[in-house]
């Protein structure tokens, strides 16, 4: 089965949860990353807000 970046369980959009589900990672330590970007580089709102329009929704089966 081939994995697809989707959006997961939401929060807010989903985002990290589903980038921590195709990394499997931990959803909290994709937050914090977004965070740092926010904090330091300015650009994690924006990524986020990219990414919310731009994920598919998981597929309900």
């Amino acid at each position: 089965m081939n994995k697809r970046l989707t959006k997961g369980e939401k929060k807010i959009f989903g985002v990290c949860s589903g980038l921590a589900d195709y990394f499997e990672m931990d959803p909290t330590v994709i937050r914090l990353i977004f965070l740092v970007m926010l904090l330091i580089l300015g650009t994690g709102v924006l990524l986020y807000l990219l990414l919310a329009v731009v994920m598919p929704e998981k597929p309900v089966s």
